[in-house]
């Protein structure tokens, strides 16, 4: 049975913290039909920088996110919705989480969630389970979800998970660890496709094993990928969910990429500034991901793991 009331749900991660306000149709449960969307938000609020380091949340960031959570808070208070908040690898990791979860339980009202990369993973799955529920029931598909510290692998066979792992690399952790010029060194990039080859070795034969019909990747690496391919001067979430992003214009932006420095990256249309230097990292990630898959081309999902808790709160579960 569905909830008639709006739900807000916020996505706390390491490197963005996102809220969706939405209203499930009346009478129908998950899957029945698109929620009325209130309201959305995207934060780059970088509560996990030094994951690629010591793992501790610095200051900035926690004082950075929490200001952001006032502030949804007061959206999701002004359309009268119920919260719901998760938190992911950088408060997985953290050994001081706590002088971010307590304050972020009182501006919120309700804890803050802190999921294994198994619930992730699972999130991701009902996200795009519900965004493209035709070809997830009717063949083999793959679902990554590429964040800041970690990366989730899913594979389903007919609407049913068969694999399902979060693995401890993403953007802010690759770039963190491995670039440190600018632009960055040719070594530098070698040293990120080896690590993320490595980290992902265990994904290889699920990835691979039988012909996948669909590979669909989630997050702000894909979906800022996807906006530079399209040349979009501003983000527009229509055209970016369920746009396909091919090999070679994944490659034509890595190249593109790799050649510029943090400043002219700032300038390129499609790419939120905040994002300018952990993208290239991110886009190698995806490349690799992409190349596992054997598949000529990544479908795009513009609904995280937020819209996965919101469909299971819609759903009553």
């Amino acid at each position: 049975m569905s909830v008639a009331g709006a739900i807000a749900t916020i996505d706390i991660g390491t490197n963005t913290t996102l809220l969706l306000v939405a209203r499930p149709r009346q009478g129908d449960g998950a899957g029945d039909g698109e929620p009325e969307v209130l309201d959305q938000q995207a934060e780059i609020t970088r509560l996990g920088r030094g994951i690629g380091t010591n793992g501790k949340l610095g200051a900035e960031g926690i004082a950075r996110t929490l200001e952001v959570l006032k502030r949804y808070a007061a959206i999701a208070g002004a359309h009268g919705a119920s919260i719901a908040a998760i938190g992911t690898e950088a408060l997985r990791r953290a050994p001081n989480a706590a002088d971010f979860l307590e304050p972020a339980a009182t501006i919120l009202g309700t804890p803050v969630e802190v999921i294994a990369g198994e619930r992730e993973a699972e999130l991701t799955f009902r996200s795009v389970a519900e965004s493209f529920p035709t070809e997830v029931r009717g063949g083999r598909v793959a679902m990554v979800d590429l964040g800041g510290g970690s990366t989730e692998v899913i594979v389903s066979e007919l609407g049913a998970v068969r694999y399902r792992h979060s693995f401890p690399v993403g953007s802010v952790r690759l770039h963190e660890r491995h670039i440190h010029h600018d632009p960055a060194a040719p070594e530098e990039l070698a040293a990120v496709e080896r690590d993320v080859a490595t980290t992902l070795e265990e994904a290889r034969r699920p990835l691979q094993q039988a012909p996948l019909q669909l590979l669909v990747g989630v997050a702000g690496t894909v979906t800022s990928l996807a906006a530079m391919s399209m040349d979009l001067s501003t983000y527009d979430p229509a055209r970016v969910h369920g746009s396909r992003l091919g090999s070679g214009a994944l490659d034509a932006q890595i190249a593109r990429l790799s050649g510029a420095t943090q400043a002219e990256r700032e300038r390129m249309a499609g790419l939120d500034p905040r994002r300018a230097d952990v993208i290239l990292a991110g886009a190698l990630l995806l490349r690799e991901i992409v190349r596992m898959a054997r598949l000529p081309e990544v479908r795009v999902s513009d609904r995280g793991i937020r819209w996965g808790l919101f469909f299971e709160k819609a759903a009553g579960s």
